[in-house]
């Protein structure tokens, strides 16, 4: 009888290397299933990235919320050790940086522009708006013939319409700001090919900016520019830059949680019927649970440690790379009972998908509005709403910053 020395045979980081991340998926709706091995054994440990760094992964829900609320960890991309996402994020120019990847007082500066524009009380006021252009895309929605791209058709453009809207950015250009946001977010984007959409999108919101300031608009975009010539409080960069961040983020991260979270709901038929009788606190909750449960900013949230930090019981050394990863966060057992399933019956849902900290998303009420408002208006139109085609022939994002359905064919 042979026997195996458990020790020998356990994994050994030290000798064979850190797991690659990403991980591939087995599910498309669940995070890899190597992000809760190590949460369950390893919860801070080494992960390889593209370029051959090890950063540190992080898995528990408790350690991400550290991470991400201590100002030791760096937003700034530029600091040592932040480990980047694709070669085409090291090839941006400085001062086309968004002050998501700035810290404090820099970060802080920039957000104070914007707060007064995403207030919860505020953001309530648009709810009509999004209303009238959800009933419009989906009047038109099912005057197409069967099956129908429902990201085409609803998902995209409802967040694109809502934020184009808001900013003061002309619709008709989506195709434009679509593609380019397309190539920013692709990891594999030739560095190039980035660096020229970067270039060309940074350019058009600078000729919008400046274009505000010779016939000031009542839109986002218009207050920059008048902040702008009244004050010399920002350059025209740095006001296009800031309207590219909420352009990009303020569509792409919606559309995909509509799709995704349209696909869930729809293989869920009892909780998607909840959803469509539009009682607003199970469709509030039900957003809740689809934010926690599908994550879509799947590439964690990045940092940089600027001084030794203990976190979880692994010293973390200045200069080290962090990623807070989201996905298992929210699927951490600690947190959150049965975390893998869909409930919206759930007591608290304290979820870290819109980051957590002085980063903490901007634009969350947005979105949450927009998600409100998208799913029961879209299980109300078609009640009998069905994917269209085999789950193995849809094809998801993996190779995309923010995570998602490339395609969604529906029938009704």
């Amino acid at each position: 009888m042979t026997t195996t020395n458990p020790i020998a045979s356990q994994r050994r980081d030290d000798e064979i290397g850190p797991p690659a991340y990403p991980m591939p998926r087995a599910c498309p709706f669940n995070p890899p299933a190597e992000l809760a091995r190590l949460r369950a054994s390893t919860p801070i440990s080494r992960v390889a990235l593209w370029d051959g760094s090890t950063p540190w992964l992080v898995t528990r829900y408790e350690d991400v919320r550290a991470v991400l609320a201590d100002r030791r960890f760096s937003s700034d991309t530029e600091k040592p050790g932040y480990p980047p996402t694709s070669a085409a994020q090291l090839v941006r120019r400085r001062d086309t940086r968004s002050f998501i990847a700035m810290d404090n007082p820099l970060h802080a500066r920039y957000r104070r522009m914007l707060i007064a524009e995403f207030t919860v009380r505020h953001i309530a006021e648009l709810r009509p708006m999004v209303e009238q252009v959800a009933h419009e895309l989906l009047e038109a929605m099912a005057a197409r013939a069967t099956p129908t791209d429902l990201v085409n058709a609803f998902a995209l453009p409802l967040p694109s319409m809502v934020i184009c809207q808001l900013l003061g950015v002309p619709y008709a250009d989506h195709d434009f700001f679509q593609a380019h946001s397309k190539s920013l977010l692709d990891i594999t984007t030739e560095p190039d090919e980035a660096l020229r959409s970067d270039e060309e999108l940074r350019g058009y919101l600078v000729e919008l900016v400046a274009r505000r300031e010779a016939e000031p608009t009542d839109d986002l975009l218009g207050r920059l520019a008048e902040r702008r010539v009244r004050t010399g409080a920002l350059t025209r960069e740095e006001a296009a830059a800031m309207g590219r961040l909420l352009l990009v983020a303020g569509h792409e991260t919606t559309a995909n949680m509509i799709g995704l979270g349209t696909l869930t709901l729809l293989s869920h038929p009892e909780q998607a019927a909840r959803v469509r009788d539009g009682e607003p606190a199970v469709v509030n909750a039900a957003v809740e649970e689809l934010l926690r449960l599908l994550t879509v900013t799947h590439f964690g949230r990045r940092r940089a440690a600027t001084e030794d930090v203990r976190i979880g019981g692994v010293t973390i050394h200045a200069g080290e790379g962090v990623i807070a990863a989201g996905e298992a966060a929210n699927r951490d057992p600690a947190e959150f009972a049965h975390p893998d399933e869909l409930d919206f019956d759930r007591e608290t849902n304290h979820h870290v998908a819109f980051g957590f900290g002085v980063h903490q998303c901007l634009g969350q009420p947005l979105a949450r509005l927009e998600l409100q408002v998208a799913y029961p208006a879209l299980l109300r139109r078609f009640p009998h709403l069905r994917v269209a085609v085999p789950a193995s022939a849809l094809k998801f994002r993996d190779n995309m910053v923010v995570y998602g359905v490339h395609a969604l064919p529906v029938a009704w």
